[in-house]
């Protein structure tokens, strides 16, 4: 089971399964995991190429903790509430995915909500709009994938409206509990029911490739590789 335990009490906390994000991180790529979920008939789930890791160290996998924003011309009164409550919400082994409706007017994400997004066990952040605070941001090692930055404040700009609900982010729809994984090749985004079947079969592709890649450097031809191990 991805979530271990939610005995639905007010002070009780779902926790999810650290050791799958780990596992994922450290020996898969989001190019074998794209290709299984092409297997499975389960396509258009990698996000835009314009979602880049904006530090060297991003590389993340973990649990949809959705957030949803939108743009707005005032300065509301309490425009910070839902977005405070929203990274207050993330759990250990959650990633933030913020859906802006492709807004670029301001950076609804910075250090401080990194920070705080840490201190709360999540695993990093995926943001379809712009971000502040890089240089910050690299050096508390929190891996964080957006379309830019800009410096500006999301205040009178920009708004959190609501959060664990279905977003858009990157034009694939994500749902609270999705399994999340992003790489320098951009991010994909398994839904909840396939996730270990789809980490199973990326990991048995992943062996494969290993053993066509021994054969490749020693000289074998790319025809007889593929015949052998089926995966270019």
């Amino acid at each position: 089971m991805q979530l271990l335990t939610n005995t639905g009490s007010p002070e009780a906390q779902p926790r999810w399964d650290i050791e799958i994000c780990e596992f994922v991180e450290k020996n898969l790529y989001t190019g074998v995991v794209s290709d299984s979920l092409d297997q499975l008939g389960i396509r258009h789930q990698a996000m835009r190429e314009y979602l880049r890791p904006v530090h060297a160290k991003c590389k993340v996998a973990g649990w949809a903790r959705t957030i949803a924003c939108s743009d707005v011309y005032h300065i509301p009164e309490n425009p910070y509430d839902i977005e405070i409550a929203a990274v207050d919400s993330l759990l250990p082994g959650e990633v933030a995915v913020c859906g802006t409706q492709g807004s670029i007017r301001n950076a609804p994400w910075g250090e401080l909500l990194s920070t705080a997004a840490k201190a709360r066990g999540a695993r990093g952040a995926v943001v379809d709009g712009l971000i502040r605070d890089v240089p910050k941001i690299e050096a508390l090692g929190f891996p964080v994938f957006a379309r830019g930055m800009k410096p500006v404040d999301s205040m009178g700009r920009g708004l959190v409206t609501a959060y664990n609900i279905p977003v858009e982010c990157g034009e694939v729809i994500v749902h609270p509990g999705d399994f999340v994984f992003a790489d320098f090749d951009g991010v994909i985004v398994i839904p909840s029911a396939n996730v270990k079947e789809v980490i199973a079969m990326a990991t048995e592709k992943v062996q494969r490739e290993d053993g066509s890649r021994a054969e490749l450097m020693k000289g074998a031809y790319l025809r007889d590789v593929f015949e052998k191990y089926g995966v270019l």
